[in-house]
C-alpha cells in the first residue's frame, strides 16, 4: 500500500508552528499540518463567565471557539452566520478543543480570567481538529508566558502539555495523520488526543461503515502515542522561541503557506 503522498504508515506530515501571528491576541500561531493551516489564538480576559461568579467558583476558565474559513475546503463553505446558527460539526469540535486544554490547565491558578482559544481553518486538508487542539496549546502557553512576564501570574497554569493527531485504518493498513484523500476514503477514523506523558485525554474512533479489530485499534493507538510524542517535541521547542520571534510578516506566512 502507498500512500497518496508517499509518507511511510508511521510518518506525520510536515509540522511547523509561526508564532505571533495575531498581534492583538496575547498569543497565537498558525500551526501547520501538511497543507492544513489554522490560526490558533489565546486571548486573556479579564473575568470569568456570570455562572462562574453566581456558583463562587474559585479560579478562571477557559473556553475555545472553532470556525473555517468560507475557502478553506475545494468548495466554498458557507459562514454560520449566514444559517443563523453554529455548525453541529464546529460546536462539537469547539467543545473537544475546550476539553483537551481544560484537562492540562490548572484553572485556580488562572485567577479570575477566562481564557478564549480561537482557532480559525485557514485551508483544510485533513486532521483540523487536531490541528487546533495542537496549536491551541501551544498559543495558550505563550499567552501564559506572558502574563508571567508581566507578573499577572505567580505559578505557570498548564500542568502537561497536550497534542492531537489523527490515526487509521487506509486501504486496509492502520496509518498516522490522515490527510484529505485519506480521512475520505478510510475505513477507520480516529482522533487522539494525550498529554506529553502518554496520558489519553480524549479517544473518538469509529469504523466508516466498517467495523476493526482490536490489533487494529491497539495499532492505532501506537502509531499515535509515537506521533504524538513528535508533536510534543516541536511544541515545546515553538514555546521557547515565540518570545524571541518578531511578530510574523506577510513575507513569513506566504513561506508557511508555500512549504
Amino acid at each position: 500500500m502507498t500512500r497518496p503522498d508517499g509518507r511511510q504508515n508511521d510518518q506525520l506530515r510536515p509540522i511547523s508552528f509561526v508564532p505571533n501571528v495575531a498581534p492583538h491576541a496575547t498569543g497565537s500561531v498558525l500551526v501547520s499540518f501538511g497543507d492544513t493551516r489554522v490560526i490558533c489564538s489565546a486571548t486573556i480576559e479579564e473575568d470569568v463567565p456570570r455562572w462562574m461568579r453566581a456558583q463562587r467558583v474559585e479560579g478562571g476558565w477557559l473556553t475555545a471557539e472553532y470556525s473555517m474559513l468560507p475557502y478553506s475546503t475545494l468548495e466554498r463553505k458557507p459562514r454560520d452566520i449566514s444559517r443563523g446558527k453554529l455548525d453541529g460539526r464546529s460546536s462539537e469540535i469547539q467543545r473537544l478543543i475546550g476539553r483537551a486544554l481544560r484537562a492540562v490547565v490548572d484553572l485556580k491558578k488562572v485567577g479570575q480570567r477566562t481564557i478564549w482559544i480561537d482557532c480559525d481553518v485557514l485551508q483544510a486538508d485533513g486532521g483540523t481538529r487536531t490541528a487546533s487542539i495542537t496549536g491551541g496549546c501551544v498559543a495558550m502557553a505563550i499567552a501564559f508566558n506572558k502574563l508571567m512576564a508581566q507578573g499577572k501570574l505567580k505559578n505557570f497554569p498548564i500542568k502537561k502539555l497536550v497534542a492531537a493527531v489523527s490515526a487509521g485504518v487506509y486501504q486496509g493498513v492502520p496509518v498516522l495523520d490522515l490527510n484529505y484523500p485519506e480521512d475520505k476514503d478510510a475505513s477507520v477514523d480516529f482522533n487522539v488526543v494525550m498529554t506529553e506523558t502518554s496520558e489519553f485525554v480524549e479517544v473518538q474512533g469509529s469504523g466508516e461503515e466498517a467495523v476493526f479489530s482490536s490489533e487494529e485499534m491497539t495499532a492505532m493507538l501506537e502509531l499515535s502515542r509515537k506521533g504524538i510524542s513528535e508533536i510534543i517535541s516541536l511544541q515545546k521547542a515553538a514555546i521557547l522561541t515565540a518570545d524571541k520571534a518578531a511578530p510574523a510578516d506577510l513575507a513569513s506566512l506566504a513561506a508557511a503557506f508555500g512549504r
